[in-house]
């Protein structure tokens, strides 16, 4: 028998071999859920009236926030500690917090999201050098979000664009053109608009651009970490109605890093079906805790 003069090849399952794995993106593997606070027995509410009138100003309010109303504020700063730590069992802590720092007076909001979406605890501390923070105001205000973020991004406005004199820094070579484009979107914005979101992860940027990028669109005082399939943080611009918005996985490795022009991200807001449905579950709450 004579030679076969093409040399065989095996073929089939198990007969090829990989030069290369693959390198996938690793993806989120947990997800924060709504979990209902610890509650206190009814009985621990006897004499606590002032806790109960405050829930049930918020319960109010989320009511009306449900049906589309304005948002509304509950001071709490002549509470009792008894009083206190009842809210603070009934709130819990939700997803979202934020930093807000103030102009002046070494002022710092610290910022909770309670379990209830769309209701948001707001503590305000002044720092002292050589000294511990000191509470100054506390207070929990219901809404798709704080309207403190709004107020605190729109003074941190530049009252002009700083322009960069002279040659790029080394490695910089697409964001100028994005820096353009997204001045070109926030002159032209208008109140109810689509967002207008440049996906930084989907362009040709090196480290460099992103730095450039930052320093030319500036850093404001308002810092939101949203907590849910992996962590979302936001950050005001000094640019009117411009925030960046990146997002990571559980390892807090990047996965999305955008700039959004908008008066705000809709990531940091509850939604109406959110305040109708933390209305409902803090509805049934307090019809447990009444129920002495």
């Amino acid at each position: 028998m004579k030679e076969f003069p093409i040399p065989l090849v095996a073929l089939g399952p198990g007969t090829h071999t990989e030069d290369e794995s693959l390198d996938y993106l690793s993806l989120p593997k947990d997800m924060d859920t709504y979990r209902p606070p610890v509650l206190p027995e009814p009985e621990e509410l006897v004499g606590l009236d002032q806790a109960r009138d405050a829930l049930q100003q918020v319960l109010a309010l989320l009511e009306r926030g449900a049906e589309g109303g304005a948002p509304g504020m509950v001071a709490l700063g002549l509470l009792a500690p008894r009083d206190f730590r009842i809210i603070n069992q009934v709130l819990g802590e939700g997803e979202a917090s934020a930093i807000v720092q103030l102009g002046a007076g070494n002022l710092e909001v610290r910022v909770q999201e309670a379990v209830y979406a769309g209701v948001w605890r707001l503590m305000t501390w002044r720092h002292e050098e050589g000294r511990d923070s000191v509470l100054v105001d506390d207070a929990i205000e219901v809404g798709p979000v704080p309207s403190l973020f709004a107020a605190t991004a729109a003074e941190d406005v530049w009252a002009a664009y700083p322009l960069w004199q002279g040659a790029l820094p080394p490695n910089v070579q697409n964001a100028p053109l994005l820096v353009d484009e997204i001045r070109d979107q926030v002159s032209r914005w208008q109140a109810g608009q689509v967002s207008h979101v440049v996906n930084l992860t989907l362009l040709p940027v090196t480290p460099e651009d992103i730095g450039f990028l930052d320093h030319q669109l500036g850093t404001g005082r308002v810092l939101m970490l949203s907590r849910g399939y992996g962590n979302c943080r936001i950050s005001n611009t000094r640019l009117p109605n411009c925030w960046r918005v990146v997002y990571y996985n559980s390892m807090d490795k990047v996965i999305l890093n955008t700039v959004e022009v908008v008066d705000m991200p809709e990531v940091a807001m509850a939604a109406p079906e959110d305040l109708r449905d933390s209305h409902e579950r803090l509805r049934e709450v307090m019809a447990w805790l009444e129920a002495t």
